[in-house]
């Protein structure tokens, strides 16, 4: 069932701007809740770093992102429709030279990708909920080549549902997990050895 929403921007330069969309089950868009608390654990993590924003949809993440802060917002989103959405948003509020999208396979773009340096970046995953359940091998293996590549101190964030195999992450004990109904942030600093504060502390 498709179903058009708007969602906004809820902080920083763009805030109360808003971004139509049509949800189904191959594209969910945060809830505002979710972004919301997502932004304040990353805290002091996000201004002055790149944000990645993978399984991209609607790029409201990394538009929030940059609204808050950051150098700049990477967009990765096979869908064409939505990419081309994505550079409309970032033109239409001022900010298309902070914007790059890049239209590929998230698992294909992980294989290639570069770390630019060795500043730590922001890496946040939120992929349609069948990947999560069907192809959580493929997923997890992607969690792992992206924390390998990654600089020290960059945050990697997955945003997960109910059901999602928790206990096959990476290092399991050094991801911190909050639960918001059935939708979960799951976070890890790259080269921290424990998570007992949340990734503002650290960064």
């Amino acid at each position: 069932m498709l179903e058009r929403t708007q969602v906004r921007i809820v902080a920083g330069t763009l805030r109360g701007r808003r971004i139509t969309c049509v949800v189904h089950d191959a594209m969910r868009p945060t809830p505002q809740m979710v972004r919301e608390a997502l932004f304040s654990i990353l805290g002091n993590a996000v201004p002055g770093r790149v944000f990645y924003d993978i399984f991209a949809g609607t790029g409201v993440n990394g538009l929030e992102a940059i609204s808050r802060g950051a150098t700049s917002a990477r967009f990765i989103e096979s869908d064409a429709k939505l990419a081309t959405q994505i550079h409309k948003y970032a033109d239409e509020f001022g900010v298309g030279n902070k914007v790059q999208v890049l239209r590929a396979d998230a698992y294909r773009w992980a294989e290639r990708w570069i770390a630019p340096g060795r500043e730590p970046v922001n890496l946040f995953l939120s992929p349609p909920f069948p990947d999560l359940s069907e192809k959580s091998d493929e997923f997890l293996k992607l969690v792992d080549t992206l924390l390998e590549k990654a600089p020290d101190e960059t945050v990697l964030t997955i945003q997960a549902e109910d059901g999602f195999p928790l206990e096959r992450l990476p290092d399991f004990d050094l991801w911190d997990v909050r639960h918001y109904g059935r939708n979960m942030l799951l976070f890890r600093v790259k080269g921290e050895e424990r998570t007992e504060n949340p990734p503002e502390a650290q960064s």
